[in-house]
């Protein structure tokens, strides 16, 4: 899977966000917060196809933690953008 490219963070009042604007005529704007982790993990991917499995390994490079909470993070973290409609298969 991959971001969608038409999404780009922003960093508004000192947090870094995806802004999603409404579509078709409504007028709902959805801002998705990012943390420090999250935004890594964003960047990192940015422009590149990513599994679970690399996103973790994003994770266990960049934090002292084990592959088993990088991969259930690294799960949450793609069921979060899946629920938000910012990756595309």
């Amino acid at each position: 899977m991959r971001l969608k490219t038409e999404y780009k963070v922003r960093e508004m009042a000192g947090e870094h966000v995806v802004i999603m604007q409404g579509q078709h005529g409504s007028d709902l704007t959805r801002i998705i917060s990012l943390n420090e982790s999250a935004l890594l993990v964003w960047n990192t991917m940015q422009g590149c196809e990513f599994t679970a499995e690399s996103v973790a390994e994003v994770l266990m490079k960049s934090y002292a933690i084990d592959s088993e909470r990088a991969l259930a993070d690294a799960r949450s973290w793609i069921e979060k953008l899946k629920e938000c409609g910012l990756v595309e298969s």
